[in-house]
């Protein structure tokens, strides 16, 4: 008889501690704007808005041909317009926009080439067949599968569209948002009348935005915000005249005082290291923003070791809560499951503030338990949410499009750097099937309920550790054996045979006399051959006398 073929797990990657935040931004409303201001402040948003649009739309029409000449041939031209420092700013914009559209378009081709693969795979399987954990099966209809090769034409036409505009370095960039302007075809779903879609779109367009430069004044010139909170902005060479400060700048009514890092944030001002700031109008309230931002040095926050010396919490990411569990230094798990709920439906901001809301209260209750890392899966499921990959599963779709993989993890980092914690990422394969196998029926009690979602967060916490996700083997009890065993003690990462299971007490028995160098008892403990014949026939036997020195 053949034994079954064991199932072949991919490799695990080691944890590792993630880099600290890269950048800062904080925001602060400008209050108190007279209307003069914000005359002004829309005047210079439209205006520079229109020659970023004009910018933008060059870059995208030099495609590979961009060059330093290029380059300067539109700085040169948008100076005059404005200022060599509004120029440079809009230029360094327009390149980052075209770039960040080359990427889409990669991660574009990409999915639509793992789409052709699973439907060709699956076309050309017979009907009915089933599939397994790591390949989609048959279609189950005729219907079913004439419409999939419907769909496989489709897709293959928009890949080959879209390979050829890569070849020609064609990119197709929104400037106020791709989302916005389909809004303008469904106003009514969007319960938004036309001259308030308009309001949005042209507030969208607008650009006050400009880079910081170390050494100069407060280091903006272009934004420049004083550490007293003034803010003043150059204006462009055709609205000069509106001017009511020195060297053609306008100073705003409003003073700014940042409350979060506003100490980070006024030794730079004062230091005249750069900040870069940018202006936009939130048109839904009617209010004006300045936000401020500069580049830090990545550094790593701690070595692993020493985040592993205090233990760590694990944290499961599921679609409406973290799941966080306590694991001290050798992979224990102490008290109970502690669930922290958030709900991701609604606007984006409400969202964000929602994940926001549910990473302080695990920050909190990590700094209470004393310890110095968050474990927590390295999610990424840019290409897991295919219809083509899962079928009719639109709802699991719907689910794991749903968490904010990217915004959690720049969030959590950002955060846990703020509050001197580190962030441990694992690998996240099989931590939620092997923590529910391990762990979740061991401690489940009367008085402590673990769901599949608590028994993952102990297995990336063992993980985060160095320590396997499979339990010690528990000793036996008192009675039996050694007593209470060896298995108790926790066996280094490195010992072998440290998750084997315990032997009969007779095999170990027997192993004991096969050692080398034992050496027999000197009293015969068992009787010979010739009186157990004797005793199984009904005969009595005097036993030999015991003769012990």
């Amino acid at each position: 008889m053949t034994e079954p073929k064991k199932k072949q797990l991919r490799t695990i990657d080691a944890p590792f501690v993630a880099l600290g935040p890269s950048g800062v931004a904080i925001r602060d409303r400008l209050k108190h704007l007279t209307p003069e201001d914000d005359k002004v402040l829309r005047l210079v948003g439209e205006h520079l808005g229109s020659l970023a649009s004009r910018d933008l739309a060059s870059r995208c029409r030099d495609g590979s041909d961009h060059s330093t000449d290029t380059w300067a041939a539109r700085k040169q031209g948008l100076t005059a317009a404005s200022s060599s420092r509004w120029a440079g700013s809009i230029t360094k914009t327009s390149h980052d926009q075209w770039a960040l559209s080359r990427r889409c378009q990669l991660a574009h081709i990409q999915n639509l080439e793992a789409g052709v693969r699973t439907l060709m795979h699956r076309l050309s399987l017979p009907l009915g067949e089933k599939g397994t954990k790591r390949a989609a099966g048959g279609y189950r209809s005729k219907g079913e599968w004439f419409q999939k090769t419907r769909r496989l034409a489709t897709l293959e036409h928009r890949l080959d569209v879209a390979r050829a505009e890569r070849e020609a370095a064609v990119v197709h960039v929104v400037r106020g948002s791709r989302k916005l302007l389909n809004t303008r075809h469904n106003l009514s779903a969007a319960q938004l009348t036309e001259p308030e879609w308009r309001e949005r779109w042209e507030a969208e367009r607008w650009f006050l935005a400009a880079d910081g430069e170390s050494g100069k004044p407060f280091g903006n010139e272009t934004i420049r915000v004083t550490a007293a909170g003034e803010v003043s902005i150059k204006l462009p060479a055709p609205l000069a005249h509106l001017a009511n400060a020195k060297h053609g700048r306008y100073a705003l009514a409003s003073k700014t005082a940042f409350a979060h890092r506003g100490e980070e944030w006024a030794d730079r001002v004062e230091a005249n290291r750069a900040v870069a700031y940018r202006i936009h109008l939130d048109v839904e309230r009617g209010r004006w923003y300045l936000t401020a931002s500069w580049q830090r040095p990545v550094v790593q926050t701690m070595p692993l070791a020493t985040a592993r010396a205090k233990g760590v919490i694990g944290v499961d990411t599921n679609a409406d809560h973290f799941a966080a569990y306590r694991l001290d230094a050798h992979g224990n798990p102490i008290g109970d499951p502690h669930r922290f709920p958030y709900d991701l439906s609604g606007s984006a901001n409400h969202r964000d503030a929602q994940i926001r809301h549910a990473i302080t209260q695990v920050l909190h209750w990590a700094k209470s338990c004393g310890v110095a890392a968050i474990a927590i899966e390295d999610l990424d499921f840019t290409a897991e949410k295919t219809r083509e990959k899962h079928g009719r599963k639109k709802r699991f779709r719907q689910l794991i499009s749903g968490i904010p993989t990217g915004k959690l993890k720049t969030r959590l980092v950002s955060m846990a750097a703020e509050s001197d914690m580190s962030i441990v990422a694992v690998d996240p394969a099989y931590t939620s099937m092997w923590g529910d196998q391990h762990w979740r029926k061991p401690l489940t009690a009367p008085r402590r309920k673990m769901s599949r979602h608590d028994a993952a967060g102990i297995a990336i916490g063992r993980r985060a550790l160095g320590h396997p996700i499979r339990r010690r083997t528990a000793p036996p009890r008192h009675h039996q054996s050694d007593g209470a065993g060896h298995r108790t003690v926790q066996a280094g990462p490195g010992d072998r045979e440290r998750e084997e299971t315990r032997p009969p007490v007779t095999e170990r028995a027997h192993d004991a006399r096969r050692r080398p160098g034992h050496q027999k008892g000197t009293r015969e403990t068992s009787a010979s051959k010739t009186v157990r014949d004797a005793r199984s026939a009904g005969q009595w036997v005097q036993d030999s006398l015991l003769l012990t020195d």
